[in-house]
């Protein structure tokens, strides 16, 4: 019974839930018993409160049978991302700095979330202030990936990504600044939207009018992905780049006919980006699905001259703004990728900051005049597949050495300077069976296109059908 509550969709859980063939508490106890089966060996959820899950799905159950209106994710089981505040749950931002730290407060989205019914059981495992796209760090260890226990998760999102791969949650949040929902669910065959910033609230920061970090949902599929972006999205006068559409506009069917889009297939981002030869042998043969579902598919790719600098610029300048504090009184404490990134920030003046601005509005623009003429842009997620869970980063792609733990991100954080909603969807697997993402791309605003377009892609392959076996637990090298 367990397995077969934990591997429906996150819509048809709730559904059932609303109908009262299943109650709240069958729904939680079958994921914390798989949890509990798995979690060993996988290392995703890191914060676990099984008392308290079951006393409010107890409290959901008898909501519902007092005759109360569910919200839409009314009974369904969320392990929050241990970046996002949660009242009264420690969240660690995976520092043993904050190691012991239990907020008064809940994040905006976590509010959310909880408003619209899910019901919290526990924290999900991140890279160190969620820096780095592999999920590792001092305090929980090393989050592995459900289909090879000996490869990486990716990150930061990488413990809401394998945890839903593996089913211990239907639902999972996440962020994403070059890539934090998109690589993971690459890597572990799930669905991550990256949307439009301002689509969702992000939590409260010292750069308020920032961009390029944004909060976003995963699930196993592109509709549940759908049904969380519904709770999550909606203005907020707490943020000043919030967009007025209500989340209740992704609460829609996704069925779309795509036949006449343009589409274009950015390979290799326009030569701007390496791609391991596994990755695009599995996404080119992927490109007939478009055509059968009628679109016109053409080889192009935005011009991202510059993007490399913009977007390592103002990172930096981030990383700065929020952690140079940190910096400067625990420096010993903070891995040595995360100190080099912020000593760049600091070592930024006017002059990189300007020359960083102005190429970002350029390359904005360069997104606007492409969506112009296509409908669509596909690229790969991720430029590797899920590589070995020892190493911080993968040392080459495709033969050229990477030098830093940003370097094989681009294909994802170039995307980012676009401001245009990213969708990372199952697109198949290698022959050793690692999963493959697509990156499915849409014009900035154009969130609900973008999870239409891959719903479609997402019928016509059923790739994400496909869950891990997992084994028993993997000893972690010291």
């Amino acid at each position: 019974m367990t397995d077969d509550i934990t591997h429906l969709d996150a819509t048809d859980l709730a559904a059932r839930i609303r109908r009262r063939e299943l109650s709240s508490r069958e729904v939680v106890q079958a994921h914390l018993d798989r949890i509990a089966e798995v979690n060993p060996a996988i290392n995703a959820i890191v914060t676990l409160d099984p008392d308290g899950a079951l006393a409010a799905a107890d409290a959901a159950d008898t909501l519902l049978a007092r005759g109360a209106t569910p919200g839409p994710l009314h009974g369904l089981p969320i392990a929050f991302k241990d970046t996002h505040h949660t009242r009264g749950m420690r969240t660690t931002h995976g520092s043993p700095l904050h190691a012991d730290d239990v907020p008064d407060r809940d994040d905006p989205l976590v509010a959310r979330i909880q408003a619209a019914g899910a019901i919290r059981i526990g924290k999900t495992n991140v890279p160190e202030f969620a820096a780095g796209s592999h999920t590792f760090n001092t305090v929980f260890g090393t989050t592995r990936n459900p289909y090879d226990l000996g490869r990486s998760a990716g990150g930061s999102s990488g413990g809401a990504a394998a945890a839903l791969a593996a089913g211990m949650q239907p639902i999972a949040d996440g962020s994403d600044m070059g890539g934090s929902l998109r690589n993971p669910a690459s890597f572990c065959n799930v669905v991550g939207l990256r949307p439009t910033p301002g689509r969702i609230p992000s939590p409260p920061s010292g750069s308020s009018w920032e961009t390029l970090s944004v909060v976003g949902p995963m699930a196993r599929t592109v509709a549940d992905t759908a049904l969380l972006l519904s709770a999550m999205a909606g203005p907020d006068p707490r943020s000043p780049i919030s967009l007025e559409t209500p989340g209740s506009a992704f609460a829609v069917p996704l069925e779309r006919d795509l036949a006449g889009l343009r589409v274009a297939w950015a390979p290799d981002l326009g030569g701007a980006v390496p791609v391991d030869p596994e990755v695009l042998a599995v996404l080119e043969s992927r490109l007939a699905v478009f055509a059968d579902l009628g679109c016109h598919v053409e080889r192009d790719s935005p011009d991202f001259r510059g993007a490399d600098d913009v977007f390592r610029t103002l990172r930096a300048h981030e990383f700065n703004l929020g952690l140079g504090d940190v910096l400067e009184s625990s420096r010993a404490a903070l891995k040595p990728s995360l100190v080099w990134n912020i000593e760049e920030g600091r070592r930024l003046g006017s002059d990189d900051l300007a020359r960083a601005t102005i190429g970002h509005s350029r390359l904005y623009a360069e997104g606007i005049d492409f969506f112009d003429r296509y409908d669509v842009l596909l690229a790969p997620v991720s430029q590797v597949v899920a590589f070995d869970a020892d190493l911080e980063y993968p040392p080459t792609v495709a033969g050229v050495e990477q030098h830093t733990y940003l370097d094989w991100m681009r294909s994802a954080y170039f995307v980012t300077l676009l401001g245009a909603p990213a969708l990372s969807v199952p697109a198949g697997f290698t022959p050793g069976g690692l999963p493959v993402g697509l990156q499915i791309v849409t014009a900035p605003r154009t969130d609900l296109t973008v999870l239409q377009v891959g719903a479609a892609f997402e019928a016509a392959t059923g790739y994400g059908r496909r869950r891990p076996h997992v084994g028993p637990a993997r000893p972690q090298s010291a």
